[in-house]
């Protein structure tokens, strides 16, 4: 199912309205993203030590100190760009925790790309439910959206 817009996922999400609200404030940060800032992304996450991040420009990293300043590192490839659309794999949903199966779709520059272009990522989220809201406490984005040969896998 895609999204046409970032901010209408609660008519295709089918999760519970406050989950749904958090992951439209996810789809808005992450427009904001693509265009080069971090900061609407960096107030969804968790402050605790189990939060992580594995993006498409490194390792996965652990906790809110590490998680900043690659989220930060992350924002800086981007440019000029916006999203396009979220289309829903799955998602599973409990009173603590929620996961979210998601292809995200933006226009934007990218690293040293001069023109705006297409970009996809296959993104799994994971919410859990804190004193104030749900919160990311994991989200792991890379561009593979077709099938791959087996070799891909052996470490380099």
């Amino acid at each position: 199912m895609t999204i046409a817009h970032p901010t209408r996922a609660s008519l295709a999400l089918g999760l519970a309205a406050e989950l749904t609200a958090a992951v439209e404030q996810q789809h808005r940060a992450l427009d904001a993203f693509a265009a080069g800032d971090p900061e609407p992304l960096k107030v969804l996450y968790s402050r605790r030590d189990d939060a992580t991040l594995a993006n498409p420009f490194g390792p996965p990293v652990r906790g809110w100190s590490d998680v900043e300043p690659t989220l930060e590192r992350a924002a800086e490839h981007y440019r000029d760009g916006y999203a396009t659309g979220f289309e829903l794999v799955s998602h599973v949903e409990t009173a603590e925790l929620a996961c979210v199966v998601e292809i995200e779709r933006f226009e934007s520059r990218i690293g040293g790309v001069p023109n705006v272009g297409p970009i996809a990522l296959r993104v799994t989220t994971v919410f859990r439910r804190e004193d104030d809201g749900w919160r990311i406490v994991h989200r792991h984005a890379d561009p593979k959206l077709s099938a791959q040969p087996a070799e891909v896998v052996l470490a380099r």
